[in-house]
């Protein structure tokens, strides 16, 4: 597939001190858009090492720099440097494949389809990578069975610039690349607006290859989408990339601490934690039996991981709430188009 003269694509990649990972995703890039009507723009987000310098090694390459703004003002910014009328954001962490480019702009052959969303892959070894990528894989299971989705991540994601613009962009409210992409889908969404999954555009990722990483980053995602949610809160019961058993887990960690108060204090016949931590292991299986399949070893792994992903987002969501409670309900934006 081919993108015509008149429907100029644009790539937005924001940066932050991105020197040393940036070169990857532009080498991608620009081997996979030569000879097309296709741009490539770089959004330095007021980096102090030199990635500019790294950019402008790259002539077909625009680089735009701005003051220190965060990824949602750096990406709102690039949407408007841009003449695209398909914009597409990846990471600069992300090397997009051959044919990311063509299975993103695919689904807007249909002129309903306002948005459309790729998928990660990793080459990575370790056991935390490996889960990581099962895990999203699951949520991309889910994904893969409904007609439209409300979830667009930015590492690969892709938007009919006017509607971008009509909905004023990312809410600049989020100073981290956390939940800003979740809040605009949601949006979006609430509009009945189409937006697609495209389960052939991979991005490669490097995923947390610890479990320290790991869990700071499930805490970081449900303490943000706490934010997101309360923003759109017709998203809090169910959305198209959230496990519902993934919801119940988090329940896991104040069940348990009531449990084993109960059974300090009753000294039961059979203890009430011993209960939960059985109906916790009960909810694990649908997953783990899926891991199993692509990875033995993950697999078995699968319900410790899930428990102390379960104890991460209970912290994340309960310091969300703290901290959303003392924010107004807006959306903010550096956008004017």
């Amino acid at each position: 597939m081919s993108i015509p003269d008149e429907s100029v694509a644009s790539i937005i990649i924001p940066t932050f001190n991105g020197a040393s990972r940036i070169g990857h995703c532009l080498d991608a890039l620009v081997q996979h858009t030569a000879g097309r009507s296709v741009e490539i723009l770089v959004v330095n987000d007021g980096s102090t090492d030199n990635t500019a310098d790294v950019v402008r090694r790259y002539p077909s390459i625009r680089l735009v720099s701005q003051a220190n703004a965060g990824p949602a003002a750096a990406r709102n910014r690039g949407a408007l440097a841009t003449c695209g009328t398909i914009i597409l954001f990846t990471d600069d962490d992300c090397v997009p494949t051959s044919n990311w480019l063509d299975a993103m702009i695919e689904p807007f052959e249909n002129p309903d389809v306002v948005g459309a969303k790729g998928v990660y892959r990793t080459c990575q070894k370790s056991l935390v990578a490996r889960f990581v990528q099962i895990e999203y894989e699951d949520k991309y299971r889910l994904m893969a069975r409904l007609s439209n989705i409300d979830f667009i991540d930015t590492y690969s994601a892709a938007f009919r610039r006017d509607r971008f613009l009509e909905m004023a962009g990312y809410d600049t409210s989020f100073p981290l690349a956390c939940a800003e992409d979740i809040e605009l889908s949601y949006r979006m969404s609430a509009r009945g607006w189409k937006m697609k999954f495209a389960p052939t555009a991979l991005v490669y990722h490097t995923h947390p290859d610890t479990l320290s990483k790991y869990l700071k980053k499930k805490y970081k995602f449900a303490f943000w989408r706490i934010l997101a949610v309360r923003k759109n809160r017709s998203k809090a019961v169910k959305d198209s990339h959230t496990p519902q058993l993934m919801k119940l887990q988090l329940l896991f960690v104040p069940t348990l601490v009531m449990a084993l108060a109960l059974d300090l204090t009753l000294r039961p016949r059979v203890p009430a934690s011993a209960a939960i931590i059985a109906a916790f292991l009960v909810s694990t299986l649908p997953f783990s039996l899926r891991a199993v399949k692509k990875d033995i070893v993950i697999g078995l792994l699968s319900p410790a991981m899930l428990a102390a992903r379960a104890c991460a987002q209970f912290l994340g969501v309960v310091g969300g709430f703290v901290y959303a409670r003392r924010k107004p309900v807006t959306v903010k934006t550096n956008l004017a188009a």
